[in-house]
C-alpha cells in the first residue's frame, strides 16, 4: 500500500523475486506526497546514495536533487519496471483473511481485495500534527501548516513566525528569509544538533552511513568535536550547542538539522531564534519565555503523524505513539505477512535504507514456506 519510493521498491523487489506485485494508491498517480512538498525542497542525501533498487538516478539531476526530480525518478521508476499499480484506491482497514490464507484489505467504494502478504508503505508524513495549544481555535491570524507552505511569494513583505527546527522548519525559514519576507522568527523548544550538509566534498550522510552501526555513546564523543570544528558558536544568537550527545538524539528520533543556509542566516539575523510557542490569544502568539508577539503569519513546522491506527491499529503491531514495532523484514507474531516500510528516520538516509530494505522484505516473502500463504508468482518467460 502506497506509490511513494517505499511502496514502488518493494514492487520491484518482488517481481525480481519473481513475484507478482500490486501498488494500491490512493491518489491518481505516484509520488504524490513528494508532489506536495514545498518547491525548495532538495535531498538532504546524495544523489548516489539516494537510488532505489533497480535504477540509479541520473547523473543529469546533479548532486542534491530537487523535489521535482524526485517525483520524475519515481515515475520513470514505474514505467521503467513496469509495475503494476492501481491508482484512486484507499485501503481504510487491514484484517487476516477468514480462511487464514493471508490478508484481507477493505478499500475504498465497498471493495475487498485480498493478498497473501501486505507491505504498508504509505508515508512517514502521512497526517499533519498540530499540537492542542491553547488558544489555537480562536486565533484570529493567519495559521497554516508546513505541510501547505509552498514558497515565499504569499509572503513577501510580512512577518512570519515558523514554530518548529526540525529540517522543515530551518529551510522555511532560510526560504522566507531569502524570500523578502520583512521578519523571520524561528520558535525553538529543544535545541538541535546542526550538521553541515556537506564539508570539503565530504557529504554528512558518508559519515552517517560509517559510523551507524557504531556504540550510542562513542558517537556522541566524536561528533563533540566535530561540531566545533564545523559550525560556530550560536549561544548569542540563542541557539547553543546541546547537551545531549548527537546520537543519542537520533536513537530517540530528532535527526540533526542538515544545514542548507540556516547558520547563515541566524548570523546575519535573517532569522531571529525565539522561544518556544506556548499557546495563542486573540492575535497574539504566546512564547514560554512570556513574550507575546503578533506576526502576520504563523507556519507550523510540528511534523507528522503515521496515520496507522485505524489502518492497522487492531492488530497490536503498534506502540503507544503508533509507530510500526517492526519495519523492514520483520514481522510480529500475532500478524506474519504483514510489513512496513519506511517508518523509521535513520540518520543514513531514508531512501537508501527504503531501497536496502525493499530486498530484505521480498527475500522475506519469496522465502515463505507457511503453505497458508499462497503467494502469487510469475510466469517464467
Amino acid at each position: 500500500m502506497g506509490g511513494g519510493p517505499g511502496g514502488l521498491s518493494v514492487a520491484y523487489a518482488l517481481r525480481a523475486q519473481g513475484l507478482r506485485a500490486v501498488v494500491l494508491e490512493k491518489s491518481d498517480r505516484v509520488g504524490a506526497s513528494w508532489r506536495r512538498h514545498y518547491d525548495r525542497l532538495h535531498l538532504h542525501t546524495t544523489r548516489r546514495l539516494s537510488g532505489l533498487p533497480g535504477l540509479p538516478m541520473p547523473r543529469r539531476f546533479g548532486r542534491w536533487v530537487a523535489r521535482d526530480d524526485v517525483v520524475r525518478y519515481l515515475e520513470k521508476y514505474a514505467e521503467h519496471h513496469d509495475l503494476e499499480i492501481v491508482t484512486g484506491v484507499e485501503v481504510s482497514r487491514v484484517e487476516p483473511a477468514p480462511d487464514g490464507t493471508g490478508w484481507l484489505l477493505r478499500a475504498t467504494g465497498g471493495r475487498e481485495l485480498t493478498g497473501a502478504a501486505v507491505v504498508v508503505a504509505t508515508g512517514h508524513n502521512h497526517t499533519p500534527r498540530i499540537p492542542d495549544w491553547p488558544g489555537r481555535d480562536t486565533y484570529t491570524g493567519e495559521f497554516l501548516h508546513a505541510g501547505t507552505y509552498r514558497n515565499p511569494a504569499p509572503y513577501a513583505g510580512r512577518d512570519v513566525l515558523v514554530i518548529g527546527v526540525g529540517n522543515t522548519g530551518a529551510e522555511i525559514a532560510v526560504d522566507l528569509a531569502e524570500g523578502g519576507a520583512s521578519r523571520v522568527r524561528l520558535a525553538v523548544r529543544t535545541v538541535p544538533h546542526i550538521v553541515r550538509r556537506s564539508t570539503a566534498g565530504w557529504a554528512a550522510q558518508f559519515t552517517s552511513v560509517l559510523v551507524r552501526r557504531l556504540p550510542v555513546r562513542l558517537v556522541d564523543r566524536l561528533a563533540r568535536p566535530m561540531a566545533k570544528l564545523s559550525v560556530p558558536d550560536l549561544s548569542a544568537q540563542g541557539l547553543p550547542r546541546p547537551d545531549t550527545g548527537l546520537y543519542s538524539r537520533v536513537r530517540e528520533g530528532a535527526i540533526p538539522v542538515l544545514d542548507v543556509g540556516l547558520i547563515d542566516a541566524v548570523r546575519k539575523g535573517q532569522v531571529e531564534i525565539v522561544a518556544a510557542v506556548d499557546g495563542f490569544e486573540d492575535e497574539k502568539v504566546v512564547l514560554a519565555d512570556g513574550t507575546r508577539v503578533s506576526p502576520d503569519v504563523v507556519v507550523a513546522a510540528t511534523g507528522y503523524v503515521r496515520g496507522l491506527e485505524g489502518l492497522v491499529g487492531h492488530l497490536d503491531v503498534l506502540d503507544a505513539g503508533g509507530r510500526p514495532v517492526v519495519h523492514g523484514a520483520h514481522t510480529t507474531k500475532q500478524a506474519q505477512g504483514l510489513y512496513f516500510q519506511g517508518y523509521v528516520n535513520p540518520i543514513s538516509g531514508n531512501l537508501r535504507e527504503m531501497a536496502i530494505d525493499a530486498q530484505k522484505i521480498a527475500k522475506a516473502i519469496a522465502g515463505d514456506r507457511d503453505g497458508n500463504r499462497r503467494v502469487s508468482r510469475l510466469p517464467v518467460t
